[in-house]
Formats: C-alpha cells, sequence, structure tokens
C-alpha cells in the first residue's frame, strides 16, 4: 500500500508523526507532501526535526494569501504530484486550508481521500475551519475520528457507517511520547508564580482590533500578579504592531517549538488559548484551559477535560486568579490513549482490501 500524506500547517505535524512512524512499522510506502501553507522556520521545518518526521518528499511553497488564493495555488500545484505518485490513499489531516484543497484536487481525479480527525464541528459557518472540515468529510471515503461524538455527528450527517472508522486522537500519540522522552511532570501543586501561557491566531480574535484590545487589557491585568508569556504566532505579531496596542507586562516571545510549548504549558498555572490543539492537550495533562471562543469543535474537552469557553474577555483575570492549586481532576476520554497512530494504519490497510 502507498500512502501520501499531505501537511501544511503547524497543527499538521504532531498528527502525522505517529500515522507515520506506524506505517514504517508495517511497511507502508509513505509519501509527505508539504504544502508549504506555514512558511515560518520555527512554525514548519523544525516541526519535523523535533517530531522526527523525515524531510518531505515534496514542498508546494504556497506561503501566504487569502483562503481562496492559498487554497488555489495548493491545488494547482498539488495535481500533477498526485497524477505521478498515484498513492492508495491521500491521508488529511485536521482543518487546514491545504486538507479542503487535498480532498479536492484528490476527488477530482479518483483518489482515495482519507479524513484524520473527522466528525469534528463547531456550529459557526463563519470559522474557515469549519468550512474545511465540512467539505472534506463530505468528500472523504474514509472518516477517521477522535471522538465517539464524531461518529455520531457523521451519521445525522449521512455519512454511511462503513466509512466511519473511531480510531481516537493521534495527536495524543505525539503529546503521550513527548512527555515520556522529555520526563516532564506537571507539578503537583501550582507554585504562585507559575505563569499563565497563552497563544492567539483566529481571525475572530486577531481580526478584531476591539476585541483584541480587550483580550491584551485582560492579559496585561494578569500579568500584575503572575508572569504572562505570549508566543506570538507571526500573524498576530503583526496585527498587534500595526495596531499599537501596548503589551507592556507581558511576556512576548517569537514562535516555539512543540517541545518548547509543551514544557512551557506543562509548568503553567492555565492557558488561554483559541487553539483547538491546546483544549485536547490540556485536557489530558490536567491543565486548566480558558479558551476565547463562542464555540469549539472539541465539545468533549468541556463535557470530560479541563476546557471551558470563555465568552467576555473581562473575565479572563477572574478566572485565573480562581484557579485551583491542586491538578485538576479529569476524565481522559476513549482513544486518547497514545495507539491512535497504528489504528489509523490498521483501518486504511482494512479499507484498502
Amino acid at each position: 500500500m502507498k500512502i501520501l500524506h499531505v501537511v501544511g500547517a503547524r497543527p499538521n505535524f504532531p498528527k502525522l508523526a505517529p500515522v507515520h512512524r506506524a506505517g514504517v512499522a508495517r511497511g507502508v510506502e509513505q509519501i509527505i507532501v508539504h504544502t508549504g501553507q506555514h512558511y515560518d522556520e520555527a512554525l514548519s521545518a523544525s516541526f519535523f526535526d523535533s517530531l522526527g518526521i523525515p524531510i518531505p518528499n515534496f514542498n508546494l511553497t504556497v506561503g501566504s494569501g487569502s483562503h481562496a488564493v492559498q487554497t488555489a495555488r495548493i491545488m494547482e500545484r498539488l495535481e500533477p504530484v498526485l497524477l505521478e505518485q498515484t498513492p492508495h490513499w491521500v491521508v488529511v489531516y485536521g482543518d487546514v486550508n491545504s486538507t479542503l484543497a487535498a480532498a479536492v484536487v484528490a476527488s477530482k481525479i479518483g483518489q482515495r481521500v482519507a479524513h484524520v480527525e473527522a466528525g469534528l464541528r463547531s456550529g459557526d459557518r463563519s470559522m474557515p475551519e469549519e468550512i474545511n472540515r465540512l467539505v472534506t468529510d463530505r468528500l472523504a471515503s474514509l472518516l477517521l475520528t477522535p471522538s465517539r461524538d464524531a461518529d455520531e455527528r457523521l451519521r445525522a450527517e449521512g455519512e454511511p457507517d462503513d466509512e466511519i472508522v473511531f480510531v481516537g486522537n493521534v495527536m495524543v500519540d505525539t503529546l503521550l511520547r513527548a512527555v515520556e522522552l522529555s520526563g516532564l511532570k506537571r507539578p503537583a501543586t501550582i507554585a504562585p508564580d507559575a505563569p499563565v501561557a497563552v497563544t492567539l491566531h483566529r481571525p475572530s480574535n486577531v481580526d478584531d482590533l476591539a476585541r483584541l484590545a480587550q483580550i491584551v487589557a485582560s492579559l496585561r491585568e494578569v500579568a500584575r500578579t503572575r508572569p504572562v508569556i505570549f508566543p506570538a504566532h507571526p500573524r498576530t505579531s503583526a496585527k498587534l504592531a500595526a495596531s499599537g496596542i501596548s503589551t507592556d507586562g507581558i511576556d512576548m516571545r517569537g514562535p516555539i517549538t512543540y517541545e518548547e510549548m509543551l514544557a512551557l504549558i506543562t509548568r503553567s498555572a492555565a492557558v488561554v488559548t483559541d487553539s483547538g490543539g491546546l483544549q485536547e492537550e490540556t485536557t489530558v495533562l490536567g491543565i486548566p484551559c480558558f479558551t476565547l471562543r463562542d464555540n469549539t469543535e472539541r465539545p468533549v474537552t468541556i463535557t470530560e477535560g479541563t476546557n471551558q469557553l470563555v465568552l467576555d474577555m473581562s473575565l479572563i483575570p477572574g478566572l485565573i486568579d480562581s484557579i485551583d492549586v491542586s491538578p485538576m481532576r479529569r476524565k481522559v476520554p476513549e482513544g486518547w490513549d497514545g495507539h491512535a497512530g497504528p489504528r489509523i494504519i490498521d483501518a486504511l490497510l482494512s479499507a484498502q482490501r
């Protein structure tokens, strides 16, 4: 069997790593295509090194642009690669533009698509990622889900049972492996000076300057009593610089590697974010997570994990102040056990027969 993996942005890489590793163990031929959707070194190439992923066989170097421009470039540059390689499966991950573009191109030339993280929904079609999820799942021949609620959602949308395979959360495979290799451990109690880790990148938070100013003002208030560490995505940094919003008191940093982020959140009192991946990682590690969004495509992180949606930005300081000093109790969702990668390869092999 020959698998062609398509990745293009930072959230894809920790998902690819365990699937590729499991494929190697089973003797599967694998091709990696990096679309170059993220073009910053710390957001892209260094992740391949740190996660043990081979250098991509193809890099499409599409760079930045609007959603339409970026998607069009990926489609145009990916098609000849797919026609040349003729894989048995085109495997796509998550909900970024690369995911949508690859699903459309592969489907139009008759190649089968498998979607890792199928069935996640926020219910908010104003989010570009939601459109990517919906279209990719309609086109995919194999829907590899991270949670049982995703299975039910796909069935409700009319997807046939024989295309839906529950495999668990592949991001957790990478998380647990990194924790084991690094020896990182969540402290038994939260130190008074433990930092708050922050990430922001979604347009709903970054492009709305009034909302961005409210968020930063709340973070500056938090920073009066404990460190606030904010490794900023390049796009977020550009918005802050252009707007003139003061970040005084906040420890602003450039992009950091996966291992550096893991070390940061493990020792943090809490995480303030709009990232889907961090909602999952904090759930597994038992770290309070405050998600600055009106909704989440990962509701299991709220019902079974440590995640909480924050609709009013002014509440952030109070929520941080109310953190318990003991580790949070949580129930790790089914299939978030470090073995999703092998289950994905098993599903691909079974569906190939």
